[in-house]
């Protein structure tokens, strides 16, 4: 039965408007899309049979693998590093604040690609690394730069170094997040500061700490392919090698494309999947950590103490509120 609405309108006989708006869009995107695939399919200069062989090929391979080991790598001593220089620059102590501020400054301030090429050239200002007493003391270690800053060691220190200052501000923004209040229960469990930090502040501070930390890690994949200035052989500097002797510039850098695409779609799938378990809902008591649970019932034991205090009343008696 249809009734009629405040203004005598049956609103079961409307009609939906047609979204030309949408079906406009729609086209346009079809058509771009039929536009490209022709282009990649009948463009004879793709040639995709040598994409394929080289897709294959054992020589691209070991770049891929370069590439991936190196990422890993660098992104490990990076997350560990910014860890640090963020529990540093949230230190009390002026000089160590200071002095992560300048080392995030510098860092993030400079083009990654300028930081390798330094590190890889770093025996132009230091021909002799040495270690022992300063100010022209015995020196315990001497050994020439060249051998130490090799394209592998420059690359690792260019990426992590880099990537360290990166992430202590994404770290320090997830510790932020975390509401004081369990910091002040935490002492009040007696708790030292390491202790506070490492079982209470981090692992809730990881739900703000995953998101730009898989980008970062997407973003590091790509960084590498930066190392080719320095000799470094990775996939890029490996299709690179290829297409000079071979002229196929073209299908070799397509090898390039699809392999970083499949790398970064993989960590995308593994970073959703790990947002996931972390952006569950506001977390219960039961999905809290051990120690912050123990925290929280303490907490909510005390505040129902302090409710619950015994008042004198004017005849002597009490009284509980």
């Amino acid at each position: 039965m249809n009734t009629p609405g405040l203004l005598g309108i049956d609103v079961n006989d409307a009609k939906r408007r047609t979204q030309w708006g949408q079906w406009a869009a729609r086209l346009v995107v079809i058509f771009i899309g039929i536009v490209i695939a022709n282009f990649l399919v009948t463009n004879p200069n793709f040639e995709w049979d040598v994409v394929w062989d080289w897709f294959r090929a054992p020589s691209v391979a070991r770049g891929l693998w370069t590439t991936v080991w190196l990422a890993a790598v660098s992104m490990v001593i990076g997350v560990v590093l910014g860890v640090l220089l963020a529990v540093a620059k949230m230190s009390t102590n002026k000089l160590l604040s200071g002095a992560a501020g300048i080392y995030i400054w510098l860092f993030r301030g400079t083009p990654v690609l300028v930081q390798l090429i330094l590190w890889f050239n770093l025996a132009a200002l230091l021909p002799v690394l040495s270690f022992g007493v300063p100010f022209g003391g015995p020196k315990l270690i001497e050994m020439s730069t060249n051998s130490l800053i090799t394209p592998l060691s420059a690359a690792i220190l260019g990426l992590a170094l880099n990537e360290a200052a990166y992430m202590a501000e994404i770290v320090r923004g997830g510790l932020l997040s975390v509401d004081p209040g369990q910091r002040e229960a935490a002492n009040a469990f007696g708790m030292t500061y390491g202790q506070t930090l490492s079982r209470v502040v981090l692992p809730q501070a990881m739900r703000a700490i995953i998101p730009p930390t898989g980008n970062q890690l997407i973003s590091m994949v790509k960084a590498t392919s930066q190392v080719s200035v320095i000799a470094m052989s990775d996939i890029l500097y490996t299709v690179q090698s290829v297409y000079n002797r071979t002229f196929e510039t073209i299908p070799l850098l397509i090898v390039a494309v699809i392999w970083y695409l499949i790398i970064t779609s993989i960590l995308n799938v593994i970073q959703e999947f790990i947002e996931d378990y972390y952006a569950r809902g506001q977390r219960v008591e039961s999905g809290l950590p051990g120690t912050v649970r123990k925290i929280v019932r303490w907490a909510r034991k005390n505040r129902q103490t302090k409710t619950s205090k015994p008042v004198a009343n004017t005849k002597g008696a009490s009284t509980d509120v």
